[in-house]
Protein backbone atom coordinates (compact mmCIF):
# COMPACT_ATOMS: atom_id res chain seq x y z
CA UNK A 1 0.00 0.00 0.00
CA UNK A 2 1.35 3.42 -1.00
CA UNK A 3 1.30 5.81 1.95
CA UNK A 4 2.53 8.80 0.01
CA UNK A 5 -0.36 11.25 0.09
CA UNK A 6 -1.85 12.43 -3.18
CA UNK A 7 -2.08 16.16 -3.78
CA UNK A 8 -5.77 16.07 -2.81
CA UNK A 9 -5.03 14.19 0.41
CA UNK A 10 -2.24 16.60 1.29
CA UNK A 11 -4.62 19.51 0.75
CA UNK A 12 -7.12 17.80 3.05
CA UNK A 13 -4.47 17.31 5.72
CA UNK A 14 -3.32 20.92 5.42
CA UNK A 15 -6.84 22.31 5.61
CA UNK A 16 -7.68 20.43 8.83
CA UNK A 17 -4.28 21.39 10.31
CA UNK A 18 -4.87 25.08 9.56
CA UNK A 19 -8.29 24.96 11.14
CA UNK A 20 -6.97 23.35 14.31
CA UNK A 21 -4.04 25.74 14.60
CA UNK A 22 -6.01 28.93 13.93
CA UNK A 23 -9.62 28.36 14.95
CA UNK A 24 -9.66 25.56 17.55
CA UNK A 25 -7.60 27.00 20.34
CA UNK A 26 -7.10 25.30 23.69
CA UNK A 27 -8.88 28.25 25.32
CA UNK A 28 -11.94 27.84 23.09
CA UNK A 29 -12.01 24.11 23.86
CA UNK A 30 -11.75 24.82 27.58
CA UNK A 31 -14.70 27.22 27.37
CA UNK A 32 -16.82 24.49 25.77
CA UNK A 33 -15.81 22.03 28.48
CA UNK A 34 -16.63 24.47 31.26
CA UNK A 35 -20.04 25.02 29.70
CA UNK A 36 -20.63 21.26 29.73
CA UNK A 37 -20.92 21.10 25.95
CA UNK A 38 -19.93 18.22 23.69
CA UNK A 39 -18.61 20.58 21.04
CA UNK A 40 -20.16 23.40 19.05
CA UNK A 41 -22.90 23.33 16.42
CA UNK A 42 -21.00 26.01 14.49
CA UNK A 43 -17.89 23.83 14.42
CA UNK A 44 -19.93 20.85 13.21
CA UNK A 45 -21.42 22.95 10.42
CA UNK A 46 -17.91 24.00 9.42
CA UNK A 47 -16.79 20.35 9.38
CA UNK A 48 -19.65 19.63 6.97
CA UNK A 49 -18.96 22.70 4.81
CA UNK A 50 -15.33 21.63 4.41
CA UNK A 51 -16.37 18.12 3.36
CA UNK A 52 -14.84 16.35 6.33
CA UNK A 53 -18.08 14.57 7.27
CA UNK A 54 -18.57 13.25 3.74
CA UNK A 55 -14.97 12.43 2.84
CA UNK A 56 -15.28 8.62 3.12
CA UNK A 57 -18.95 8.24 2.13
CA UNK A 58 -20.02 6.95 -1.33
CA UNK A 59 -20.57 9.61 -3.98
CA UNK A 60 -24.03 8.29 -4.86
CA UNK A 61 -25.18 9.11 -1.33
CA UNK A 62 -23.76 12.62 -1.05
CA UNK A 63 -20.18 11.72 -0.14
CA UNK A 64 -16.87 12.39 -1.80
CA UNK A 65 -16.03 8.73 -2.41
CA UNK A 66 -12.86 8.75 -0.35
CA UNK A 67 -11.33 5.86 1.56
CA UNK A 68 -10.42 4.98 5.12
CA UNK A 69 -7.15 6.83 4.54
CA UNK A 70 -9.05 10.12 4.26
CA UNK A 71 -10.81 9.31 7.53
CA UNK A 72 -7.45 8.64 9.21
CA UNK A 73 -6.00 11.92 7.87
CA UNK A 74 -8.90 13.94 9.28
CA UNK A 75 -8.94 12.07 12.61
CA UNK A 76 -5.20 12.50 13.11
CA UNK A 77 -5.39 16.26 12.67
CA UNK A 78 -8.48 16.54 14.87
CA UNK A 79 -6.58 14.58 17.51
CA UNK A 80 -3.91 17.28 17.59
CA UNK A 81 -6.58 19.75 18.70
CA UNK A 82 -8.39 17.42 21.11
CA UNK A 83 -11.56 18.19 19.18
CA UNK A 84 -14.72 17.65 21.24
CA UNK A 85 -17.19 17.33 18.37
CA UNK A 86 -18.30 13.69 17.81
CA UNK A 87 -16.46 13.03 14.55
CA UNK A 88 -15.64 9.49 15.68
CA UNK A 89 -19.09 8.64 17.00
CA UNK A 90 -21.29 10.14 14.29
CA UNK A 91 -19.18 10.71 11.15
CA UNK A 92 -17.26 7.42 11.34
CA UNK A 93 -18.85 4.73 13.51
CA UNK A 94 -22.51 5.38 12.71
CA UNK A 95 -22.00 6.55 9.13
CA UNK A 96 -19.86 3.57 8.10
CA UNK A 97 -22.15 1.07 9.85
CA UNK A 98 -25.14 2.54 8.03
CA UNK A 99 -23.25 2.50 4.74
CA UNK A 100 -22.45 -1.19 5.25
CA UNK A 101 -25.83 -2.34 6.56
CA UNK A 102 -28.53 -0.14 5.07
CA UNK A 103 -30.62 -0.76 1.99
CA UNK A 104 -30.31 1.58 -0.98
CA UNK A 105 -33.45 3.39 0.17
CA UNK A 106 -32.20 3.75 3.76
CA UNK A 107 -28.82 5.02 2.63
CA UNK A 108 -30.41 7.48 0.20
CA UNK A 109 -32.50 8.88 3.04
CA UNK A 110 -29.92 9.12 5.81
CA UNK A 111 -26.38 9.31 4.43
CA UNK A 112 -26.82 12.65 2.59
CA UNK A 113 -28.07 14.19 5.85
CA UNK A 114 -25.03 12.83 7.69
CA UNK A 115 -22.74 14.21 4.98
CA UNK A 116 -24.37 17.64 5.17
CA UNK A 117 -24.22 17.70 8.96
CA UNK A 118 -27.98 18.29 9.26
CA UNK A 119 -28.54 15.04 11.10
CA UNK A 120 -26.46 13.07 13.60
CA UNK A 121 -26.76 9.36 14.19
CA UNK A 122 -24.86 7.53 16.93
CA UNK A 123 -23.94 3.84 17.13
CA UNK A 124 -25.35 2.14 20.24
CA UNK A 125 -23.69 -1.26 20.34
CA UNK A 126 -21.70 -1.46 23.60
CA UNK A 127 -23.14 -3.13 26.70
CA UNK A 128 -21.74 -3.49 30.23
CA UNK A 129 -20.97 -7.16 29.58
CA UNK A 130 -19.36 -6.66 26.16
CA UNK A 131 -16.66 -4.20 27.33
CA UNK A 132 -16.70 -2.33 24.04
CA UNK A 133 -16.59 -5.39 21.79
CA UNK A 134 -19.43 -6.12 19.31
CA UNK A 135 -20.50 -9.27 21.15
CA UNK A 136 -22.16 -10.50 23.31
CA UNK A 137 -25.45 -8.68 22.68
CA UNK A 138 -28.22 -9.03 25.25
CA UNK A 139 -30.62 -6.27 24.14
CA UNK A 140 -33.79 -8.04 22.93
CA UNK A 141 -35.95 -7.13 19.94
CA UNK A 142 -39.27 -8.95 20.13
CA UNK A 143 -41.48 -9.07 17.08
CA UNK A 144 -44.74 -7.20 17.52
CA UNK A 145 -47.14 -6.67 14.63
CA UNK A 146 -45.32 -4.86 11.83
CA UNK A 147 -42.19 -4.10 13.83
CA UNK A 148 -40.19 -4.79 16.97
CA UNK A 149 -40.22 -3.93 20.68
CA UNK A 150 -36.81 -3.35 22.30
CA UNK A 151 -35.80 -4.19 25.85
CA UNK A 152 -32.29 -3.74 27.23
CA UNK A 153 -29.39 -1.41 27.93
CA UNK A 154 -26.66 0.20 25.86
CA UNK A 155 -23.68 1.99 27.42
CA UNK A 156 -20.92 4.39 26.35
CA UNK A 157 -22.76 5.63 23.25
CA UNK A 158 -20.34 8.03 21.54
CA UNK A 159 -21.93 11.10 19.96
CA UNK A 160 -25.26 10.44 21.65
CA UNK A 161 -25.95 13.80 23.36
CA UNK A 162 -26.84 15.62 20.11
CA UNK A 163 -27.93 12.63 18.02
CA UNK A 164 -31.34 12.47 16.35
CA UNK A 165 -31.26 8.67 16.00
CA UNK A 166 -29.32 5.60 17.08
CA UNK A 167 -28.19 2.47 15.27
CA UNK A 168 -28.87 -0.21 17.87
CA UNK A 169 -27.54 -3.78 17.88
CA UNK A 170 -30.03 -6.34 19.18
CA UNK A 171 -30.98 -10.01 19.19
CA UNK A 172 -34.25 -10.46 17.30
CA UNK A 173 -36.43 -13.25 18.65
CA UNK A 174 -36.19 -16.32 16.44
CA UNK A 175 -32.72 -15.46 15.09
CA UNK A 176 -29.27 -16.30 16.40
CA UNK A 177 -27.26 -13.44 14.93
CA UNK A 178 -27.05 -9.71 15.59
CA UNK A 179 -29.56 -7.31 14.05
CA UNK A 180 -29.23 -3.56 13.56
CA UNK A 181 -32.19 -1.20 13.96
CA UNK A 182 -32.48 2.56 13.53
CA UNK A 183 -34.24 4.10 16.53
CA UNK A 184 -35.34 7.72 16.90
CA UNK A 185 -33.70 9.51 19.83
CA UNK A 186 -37.08 10.73 21.08
CA UNK A 187 -38.82 7.35 20.85
CA UNK A 188 -41.30 6.55 23.61
CA UNK A 189 -39.82 4.26 26.25
CA UNK A 190 -36.21 5.28 25.57
CA UNK A 191 -34.50 6.64 28.67
CA UNK A 192 -31.25 8.56 28.10
CA UNK A 193 -28.70 9.39 30.77
CA UNK A 194 -25.77 11.66 29.90
CA UNK A 195 -22.46 10.67 31.48
CA UNK A 196 -19.17 12.64 31.50
CA UNK A 197 -15.91 10.88 30.67
CA UNK A 198 -12.53 11.61 32.23
CA UNK A 199 -11.43 13.73 29.26
CA UNK A 200 -14.43 16.07 29.50
CA UNK A 201 -16.44 14.55 26.62
CA UNK A 202 -19.94 13.17 27.14
CA UNK A 203 -21.57 9.88 26.27
CA UNK A 204 -24.98 8.44 27.06
CA UNK A 205 -26.41 5.30 28.56
CA UNK A 206 -29.60 4.19 26.82
CA UNK A 207 -32.30 2.13 28.51
CA UNK A 208 -34.84 0.60 26.12
CA UNK A 209 -38.05 -0.14 28.02
CA UNK A 210 -40.53 -1.36 25.44
CA UNK A 211 -39.37 0.93 22.62
CA UNK A 212 -41.36 0.27 19.45
CA UNK A 213 -39.51 0.26 16.12
CA UNK A 214 -41.12 -0.12 12.70
CA UNK A 215 -39.98 -2.96 10.44
CA UNK A 216 -38.63 -0.51 7.83
CA UNK A 217 -36.06 0.63 10.42
CA UNK A 218 -34.35 -2.77 10.33
CA UNK A 219 -30.99 -2.32 8.57
CA UNK A 220 -30.43 -5.29 6.27
CA UNK A 221 -31.73 -8.70 7.24
CA UNK A 222 -32.62 -9.81 10.76
CA UNK A 223 -29.73 -11.68 12.34
CA UNK A 224 -27.28 -10.62 9.61
CA UNK A 225 -26.00 -7.33 11.02
CA UNK A 226 -22.74 -8.42 12.65
CA UNK A 227 -20.52 -8.05 9.53
CA UNK A 228 -21.77 -4.47 9.01
CA UNK A 229 -21.28 -3.69 12.70
CA UNK A 230 -17.73 -5.03 12.53
CA UNK A 231 -17.10 -2.91 9.43
CA UNK A 232 -18.24 0.24 11.21
CA UNK A 233 -16.14 -0.60 14.26
CA UNK A 234 -13.11 -1.32 12.07
CA UNK A 235 -13.34 2.18 10.62
CA UNK A 236 -13.82 3.56 14.12
CA UNK A 237 -10.76 1.77 15.51
CA UNK A 238 -8.56 3.10 12.71
CA UNK A 239 -9.92 6.62 13.23
CA UNK A 240 -9.36 6.44 16.99
CA UNK A 241 -5.81 5.15 16.49
CA UNK A 242 -5.12 7.98 14.04
CA UNK A 243 -6.52 10.48 16.54
CA UNK A 244 -4.11 9.17 19.18
CA UNK A 245 -1.20 9.53 16.74
CA UNK A 246 -2.15 13.20 16.35
CA UNK A 247 -2.31 13.63 20.10
CA UNK A 248 1.11 12.04 20.56
CA UNK A 249 2.59 14.28 17.87
CA UNK A 250 1.28 17.41 19.55
CA UNK A 251 2.42 16.23 23.00
CA UNK A 252 5.93 15.69 21.68
CA UNK A 253 5.99 19.13 20.02
CA UNK A 254 4.67 20.95 23.10
CA UNK A 255 7.10 19.12 25.37
CA UNK A 256 10.09 19.83 23.12
CA UNK A 257 9.20 23.54 23.07
CA UNK A 258 8.90 23.59 26.86
CA UNK A 259 12.30 21.97 27.36
CA UNK A 260 13.87 24.69 25.24
CA UNK A 261 12.56 27.56 27.37
CA UNK A 262 12.41 26.11 30.90
CA UNK A 263 15.70 26.77 32.65
CA UNK A 264 17.49 25.30 35.64
CA UNK A 265 20.99 26.22 36.80
CA UNK A 266 20.97 28.91 34.15
CA UNK A 267 20.53 26.57 31.15
CA UNK A 268 17.50 25.11 29.28
CA UNK A 269 16.56 21.76 30.80
CA UNK A 270 16.42 20.37 27.27
CA UNK A 271 20.21 20.34 27.35
CA UNK A 272 20.20 17.67 30.07
CA UNK A 273 21.07 14.32 28.56
CA UNK A 274 18.65 12.36 30.75
CA UNK A 275 15.71 14.40 29.46
CA UNK A 276 16.93 14.06 25.88
CA UNK A 277 16.87 10.29 26.34
CA UNK A 278 13.28 10.43 27.54
CA UNK A 279 12.29 12.54 24.55
CA UNK A 280 13.98 10.01 22.28
CA UNK A 281 12.00 7.21 23.93
CA UNK A 282 8.78 9.15 23.38
CA UNK A 283 9.65 9.71 19.72
CA UNK A 284 10.40 5.99 19.29
CA UNK A 285 7.02 5.06 20.80
CA UNK A 286 5.32 7.49 18.43
CA UNK A 287 7.02 6.04 15.36
CA UNK A 288 6.17 2.48 16.38
CA UNK A 289 2.55 3.53 16.82
CA UNK A 290 2.54 5.32 13.47
CA UNK A 291 3.92 2.21 11.76
CA UNK A 292 1.20 0.10 13.39
CA UNK A 293 -1.44 2.50 12.05
CA UNK A 294 0.02 2.00 8.56
CA UNK A 295 -0.16 -1.77 9.06
CA UNK A 296 -3.83 -1.47 10.06
CA UNK A 297 -4.64 0.66 7.01
CA UNK A 298 -2.87 -1.80 4.72
CA UNK A 299 -4.68 -4.73 6.33
CA UNK A 300 -8.07 -3.08 5.79
CA UNK A 301 -7.26 -2.88 2.08
CA UNK A 302 -5.46 -6.16 1.45
CA UNK A 303 -6.34 -8.84 4.02
CA UNK A 304 -9.23 -11.21 4.60
CA UNK A 305 -11.67 -10.62 7.46
CA UNK A 306 -10.01 -12.78 10.16
CA UNK A 307 -6.59 -11.25 9.47
CA UNK A 308 -8.05 -7.75 9.50
CA UNK A 309 -9.70 -8.32 12.86
CA UNK A 310 -6.48 -9.64 14.41
CA UNK A 311 -4.44 -6.75 12.97
CA UNK A 312 -6.91 -4.12 14.15
CA UNK A 313 -6.93 -5.61 17.64
CA UNK A 314 -3.13 -5.46 17.63
CA UNK A 315 -3.19 -1.85 16.47
CA UNK A 316 -5.75 -0.79 19.08
CA UNK A 317 -3.72 -2.49 21.81
CA UNK A 318 -0.30 -1.13 20.81
CA UNK A 319 -1.34 2.42 19.90
CA UNK A 320 -3.59 2.81 22.95
CA UNK A 321 -0.80 1.81 25.30
CA UNK A 322 1.80 3.89 23.46
CA UNK A 323 -0.40 6.99 23.73
CA UNK A 324 -0.62 6.64 27.50
CA UNK A 325 3.17 6.27 27.72
CA UNK A 326 3.97 9.26 25.48
CA UNK A 327 1.36 11.60 26.94
CA UNK A 328 2.21 10.53 30.47
CA UNK A 329 5.88 11.29 29.88
CA UNK A 330 4.84 14.67 28.50
CA UNK A 331 3.29 15.50 31.86
CA UNK A 332 6.36 14.34 33.76
CA UNK A 333 8.76 16.39 31.65
CA UNK A 334 6.66 19.48 32.29
CA UNK A 335 6.76 18.96 36.03
CA UNK A 336 4.07 20.55 38.20
CA UNK A 337 2.56 22.71 35.45
CA UNK A 338 1.74 19.56 33.47
CA UNK A 339 -0.68 18.50 36.22
CA UNK A 340 -2.83 21.64 36.05
CA UNK A 341 -6.19 21.89 34.30
CA UNK A 342 -5.12 25.20 32.77
CA UNK A 343 -2.26 23.65 30.79
CA UNK A 344 -2.92 21.55 27.72
CA UNK A 345 -0.46 18.65 28.00
CA UNK A 346 -2.41 16.86 30.73
CA UNK A 347 -5.54 16.84 28.58
CA UNK A 348 -3.78 14.71 25.95
CA UNK A 349 -3.09 12.13 28.65
CA UNK A 350 -6.73 12.21 29.76
CA UNK A 351 -7.84 11.58 26.19
CA UNK A 352 -5.35 8.71 25.86
CA UNK A 353 -6.69 7.09 29.04
CA UNK A 354 -10.29 7.33 27.78
CA UNK A 355 -9.41 6.22 24.24
CA UNK A 356 -7.67 3.13 25.57
CA UNK A 357 -11.04 1.98 26.93
CA UNK A 358 -13.22 2.97 23.96
CA UNK A 359 -14.13 0.45 21.24
CA UNK A 360 -12.67 -2.34 23.38
CA UNK A 361 -9.86 -1.86 25.88
CA UNK A 362 -6.26 -2.78 25.13
CA UNK A 363 -6.70 -5.81 27.40
CA UNK A 364 -9.79 -6.95 25.48
CA UNK A 365 -8.01 -6.61 22.15
CA UNK A 366 -4.93 -8.36 23.51
CA UNK A 367 -7.18 -11.29 24.45
CA UNK A 368 -8.73 -11.20 20.96
CA UNK A 369 -5.25 -11.34 19.40
CA UNK A 370 -4.30 -14.29 21.61
CA UNK A 371 -7.48 -16.15 20.67
CA UNK A 372 -6.84 -15.57 16.96
CA UNK A 373 -3.24 -16.76 17.23
CA UNK A 374 -4.31 -19.89 19.11
CA UNK A 375 -6.85 -20.64 16.36
CA UNK A 376 -4.13 -20.27 13.71
CA UNK A 377 -1.79 -22.60 15.59
CA UNK A 378 -4.49 -25.27 15.89
CA UNK A 379 -5.33 -25.06 12.18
Amino acid sequence: MDFELTSEQQLLKDSVRRYIDKAYSFEARTALLQAGKNGSADNWALFAANGWLMAALPEEYGGLGGSLLETAIIAQELGRGLVLEPYLGCAVLAAQTLAAAGSAEQKSRWLPQLAEGTCRIALAYSEPGSRGMPEPVTLRAERSGDGFVLHGLKSLVLGAPDAQAFIVSAKVAGTTGVSLLLVDADAAGLERQALPLHDGTWVEELNFDGVEVASDRLLGEAGQGLPALREGLAHGIVALCAELIGGMEKTLEVTADYLKVRKQFGVPIGSFQALQHRMADMAAELELARSMLHVALASMTNDDEPTRRKTLSGAKMLIGRAAKVVCGQGIQLHGGIGMTEEYLVGHYYKRAVVADLLLGSSDSHEAACATALQAELRA
